[in-house]
């Protein structure tokens, strides 16, 4: 049950961006912080769950007449809205206080992310389509998070990773939200896909917006935070999902829309996995400044104290 009130799987993959997200943020600083590294992913994902929980406190009536919903905990009334809001409470604190341990900033963003997702894109679902693109700035935050965690602050890195998943998301989700479109209208979601019964904008939509990615992967390699590995597999890998984007505007259906968001799950976790792997040679912090010399910055103020008298 706190399996699907959490959203386990989906906070996984935001687990895994704000882990690319500091591992990235702490190239070419010293030495690798692994406390708070630890302390910032396990306080990121207390802020996810405690969203995913307040949005289905939320939504549990519209959930309760979409079929891939109406079995969550608080949908299915296995648990009461009053205390998975408890529940919901309790995580967001926890996860934000945790964050301000490592530092106020990634604290902040966390904050920031709840609020969005539960205040704004939360209530907008069922009114305008627009909410897609709240959404996508709520999946873009945590990989800024883990960059904020490494290093203090918001770099030129931090928005390109940030800019990459908020991109990532839109041919994404538009995908996903085609394949069940008429769940989606059951349920009262005003999404793109329910209003454009032809596919077409859709498939428009998603094709411009994967198009995207390619120039933003090489952005990462041309401001020296990727390497040139790193740029030839995000244009490869964009070049392909764009492909399967523009597949489903030439003949929007079901299985032209799992082509493609099949495609956008394993871009993701490629390009950002090879950006890991083949960082560029300077700092993003050399790179604000102009140099080449590396930086040696303290990562966690907190954390570097925390034994301190």
């Amino acid at each position: 049950m706190w399996m699907d009130l959490t959203k386990l799987r989906l906070n996984i993959l935001v687990l895994l961006t704000t882990a690319a997200g500091y591992v990235l943020g702490r190239h070419g600083l010293p030495a690798f912080d692994w406390a708070a590294f630890g302390v910032t992913l396990l306080g990121t994902g207390l802020a996810a769950a405690s969203a995913a929980i307040l949005n289905q406190t939320w939504e549990s009536v519209r959930d309760a007449r979409m079929h891939r919903t109406r079995n969550r905990p608080v949908a299915s009334g296995r648990l009461s809205r009053s205390v998975a809001f408890a529940a919901g409470v309790v995580a967001g604190y926890a996860g934000v206080a945790l964050l301000l341990y490592v530092d106020v900033l990634p604290a902040i963003l966390a904050l920031l992310n709840i609020g969005i997702y539960v205040l704004i894109y939360t209530p907008l679902k069922p009114i305008t389509t627009m909410n897609t693109l709240l959404g996508a700035v709520c999946g873009a935050i945590p990989p800024m998070i883990g960059w904020s965690a490494a290093t203090g602050g918001l770099e030129y890195g931090a928005w390109v990773i940030g800019g990459l998943l908020f991109v990532w998301q839109l041919p994404h989700f538009f995908a996903l939200a085609w394949m069940y479109r008429e769940d989606y209208d059951r349920g009262g979601h005003m999404m793109l896909p329910v209003i454009d019964p032809t596919g077409r904008l859709t498939g428009q939509v998603m094709s411009t917006t994967a198009v995207l990615l390619v120039p933003i992967g090489l952005v990462a390699s041309w401001i020296g935070i990727t390497g040139v590995w790193a740029a030839l597999v995000s244009v490869l890998l964009g070049v392909w999902f764009v492909w399967r984007c523009m597949g489903f505007w030439r003949s929007p259906s079901d299985q032209n829309a799992r082509r493609a968001f099949l495609a956008s799950l394993v871009y993701l976790p490629v390009v950002l996995g090879a950006m890991v792997l083949d960082q560029g040679r300077i700092s993003p912090e050399a790179v604000m400044r102009g140099t080449n010399a590396p930086v040696s910055t303290p990562s966690s103020p907190a954390l570097e104290n925390r034994d301190a008298p």
